[in-house]
Order: C-alpha cells, then structure tokens, then sequence
C-alpha cells in the first residue's frame, strides 16, 4: 500500500509518499499508528487529521484493501 503526506505532515515527515506492506485486517487507524511509529513528529498532527482511502474520506476504522492509496491530510483553509 501506499501512504501519501499533505502539506504540513509532509513537512514534518519529510516525505509526500511512503509504501507499507499491508496487514491482515488493517484499519486507517492501524496503519496510521505505524505511520507515527515511523515519524514520531506527526503525533501532534493526529487530532486534526483527516483521512482519504482511494480517494474518497473515511473514517479511522475503515478498513484498507490490498493495494489502497492512504492520504493523510491535514486541516486546510483558504480564502
């Protein structure tokens, strides 16, 4: 599976993508905890987080497919 990283958990990451090997039965939230693991620096984003699983928003219980595209984006305003 890939992750994807948007605009502020990219700059903390320090990476727009990252591929993980999928595990039985994982959920946004799995994934994301070992995505946090990875990139302890994140942990402050986790509140405000958003999540989009082959682009359509979900929540962090949905579970991810083989082969899914996971994206965590942070809250974004404009004007």
């Amino acid at each position: 599976m890939t992750v994807l990283f948007f605009a502020s958990v990219a700059q903390k990451a320090g990476v727009r993508s990252l591929a993980l090997a999928l595990e039985p039965g994982d959920t946004v939230a799995r994934v994301r905890d070992r995505v946090v693991a990875r990139f302890p620096q994140l942990e402050s984003s986790l509140p405000t987080l958003m999540y989009a699983l082959n682009e359509e928003y979900v929540r962090e219980s949905a579970e991810v497919p083989a082969g899914a595209t996971l994206a965590l984006i942070p809250p974004v305003s404009g004007g």
